[in-house]
């Protein structure tokens, strides 16, 4: 009679859809401060939240980090996963093993689910039928109309198109 083995895959056997970059230096470790920092704007994926802030914010704490021996890149694609909570971490860890090395892949995967298309065509259309309101000063138009912008950095509206 044969026995047969079965693996229990737990925890420990999966990973992120992220393939981490060597760092050459000889003593790199990340700072618990710095991760504590990270975690402190935590992107939960809820539709309110704004994910080009989130980003913004987490390159501003990220770029306060310089070590010999490691590429901006590496620093970014391992403080990343940190930055994340809930739905975020379960989308991270659900990508394909290992396909994204860069972080101009991550931010561009990162943008194409918690900021579609859809909703940069909605902001889009906002911006371009934008129109002051009867109860609306100046100011408060002007201000109103930076944060549709600002919203959607990547609207693709040419420059005369937003004047």
């Amino acid at each position: 009679m044969s026995t047969t083995n079965f693996v229990t895959l737990g925890a420990h056997s999966q990973t992120s859809g992220i393939t981490i970059p060597p760092i050459t230096a000889n003593n790199f470790e990340l700072k618990p401060a710095m991760i504590s920092m990270v975690q402190q704007s935590q992107f939960g994926g809820l539709p309110m939240k704004d994910p080009n802030l989130h980003l913004f914010v987490f390159l501003e704490v990220c770029d306060t980090l310089k070590i010999n021996g490691a590429f901006t890149n590496a620093i970014r694609l391992r403080l990343f996963p940190f930055s994340l909570r809930d739905k975020t971490r379960a989308w991270l860890h659900s990508l394909p093993s290992r396909p994204i090395s860069t972080w101009e892949e991550l931010t561009k995967a990162f943008l194409a689910k918690f900021f579609p298309p859809s909703k940069t065509a909605s902001l889009r259309n906002q911006i371009t039928s934008f129109t002051q309101r009867e109860d609306e000063t100046l100011y408060e138009v002007w201000e109103r109309f930076k944060d549709f912008l600002r919203l959607c950095p990547h609207h693709g509206l040419q420059k005369w198109m937003v004047v």
